[in-house]
């Protein structure tokens, strides 16, 4: 009886230890939260003074405060570290909220992140300014952009798009209200595309013009047919849209005139004209020209388009610049445009010239983080914006085909404008069966 009971216990040890490795690998969430979770909090707390004093994120005490420890408490006076206001653990991470003491910053802990990585056994630790004087570390307890699955409850809304997931397990939203011209870069096979589909996923569920720019005779692009108001395929056509898109501009701009506005969410709701969102699929190839004569009209397509995205954020028109290369080289307007294109996310790309284009006035480590992205991790990309901050973002993987149902789905949204109906696209975008060449040898009857 003894030995039964001892092989019992032994097979549940072995199964429990079992499962907990099956869980670690095949659901993370669930380790993390029975096993990871407790482990890295004891960690934290038992360590926390210790870490950060040999991180150096810790100030010399006042003199009063030296003065109490060491004549009414009579113990060691030590460097003070940041006072830990409140520990919450979420499914992917632990969130640590902190209380910086004087001479402290934000960027002396972004600085130390790497070593406290190492330090509390976690996958990537994060900083976050949430008010003056307050940061949060957001640590990562598993690689959550191994396999990315956006929450349910991420949906699109308004004009917040979620397209991916950080790597402190938030998601990744496209806000055009907060940032309404974007560039996004990426070499083939970087998972660019992706990025596209899952963005006009969530726009074609959304009440919102789209207007599609593929100087590649539209084969990205005429898959949206249904959902998009306009479409260029060559740069003739892309010219004399941005043209029509220019003009619509200035239009919009007498209409706030007339009431007396500065922004199209301030007219009423009667007469607000339906916001636009410009989807450039190779923004390269509105720069190549074939021949000297043509330089002029490719520079007054190029001005045509930096004035939008200098101006029409008020009038509700944005830009969504994409490319697998964009540098100064292109020609003149290149440097221009990109000045006006606040949102950055730059999957990995050819040469650093392209990264330092998207990221390089936001951050050298953002620059670094760009061009270190694996080739084995299509969808990786580094997300920043001029404020100065970055982020590692995956998105999840989706197919053509189903970005192009939703697009059927939602194709009562479409919007019909009156400038934009010599673009519109004909019909579905469904690509026609190739029609059968007939045989080259003609039979010829067999003589009796």
């Amino acid at each position: 009886m003894t030995d039964l009971a001892t092989w019992l216990e032994a097979g549940g040890l072995a199964a429990g230890a079992g499962g907990i490795g099956y869980a670690k690998h095949r659901a993370p969430r669930v380790y993390w939260s029975l096993v990871g979770l407790p482990v890295t909090w004891g960690r934290f707390t038992w360590t926390y003074r210790d870490t950060m004093e040999v991180c150096g994120l810790t100030v010399q005490p006042s003199g009063f405060r030296a003065f109490v420890k060491r004549n009414l408490a009579h113990s060691e006076v030590r460097p003070v570290p940041p006072k830990v206001r409140r520990v919450r653990g979420t499914s992917t991470g632990l969130r640590v909220t902190l209380r910086l003491p004087a001479g402290l910053e934000p960027a002396d802990l972004a600085a130390s992140c790497e070593r406290l990585r190492h330090a509390w056994g976690v996958r990537s630790v994060t900083v976050a300014e949430t008010k003056p004087g307050y940061v949060e570390l957001r640590m990562t307890g598993w690689d959550v952009l191994n396999r990315v699955t956006l929450p349910r409850k991420a949906r699109p809304r308004d004009l917040v798009v979620p397209v991916a997931l950080r790597e402190d397990g938030s998601v990744f939203e496209r806000d055009y209200r907060a940032v309404p011209m974007a560039l996004t870069l990426g070499a083939t096979l970087s998972g660019k595309s992706v990025y596209q589909r899952n963005l006009i996923k969530g726009l074609a569920q959304l009440p919102v013009g789209l207007v599609g720019i593929d100087c590649k005779r539209g084969v990205e692009h005429n898959r949206y047919a249904p959902r998009l108001s306009a479409l260029a395929t060559d740069l003739p056509s892309a010219g004399r849209l941005i043209d029509a898109l220019v003009a619509e501009m200035e239009e919009r701009f007498d209409l706030l005139a007339l009431y007396g506005v500065s922004d199209l969410w301030e007219l009423p709701d009667h007469v607000r004209p339906v916001p636009l969102v410009v989807l450039i699929d190779e923004v390269a190839e509105l720069f190549f020209v074939l021949s000297k004569k043509d330089e002029p009209e490719r520079d007054r397509v190029v001005m045509q388009l930096v004035r939008l995205g200098q101006m029409a954020r008020a009038i509700g028109i944005y830009l969504e610049v994409c490319g697998q290369r964009f540098g100064s080289d292109q020609g003149k307007g290149a440097t221009a445009l990109r000045a006006q294109l606040t949102g950055r996310v730059v999957h990995r790309v050819n040469d650093k010239a392209s990264a330092d284009m998207g990221l390089g006035d936001i951050s050298p480590d953002a620059v670094v983080a760009a061009t270190a992205i694996p080739a084995d991790r299509p969808g990786l990309a580094v997300a920043g914006d001029t404020s100065g901050g970055w982020s590692r973002i995956r998105t999840p993987e989706i197919s053509a085909e189903e970005a192009a149902a939703v697009c059927r789905e939602f194709a009562h949204l479409t919007a019909e404008l009156p400038f934009l109906a010599p673009f519109r696209p004909v019909g579905s975008g469904i690509v026609p069966p190739m029609p059968v060449s007939p045989p080259r040898v003609q039979p010829r009857p067999v003589p009796e």
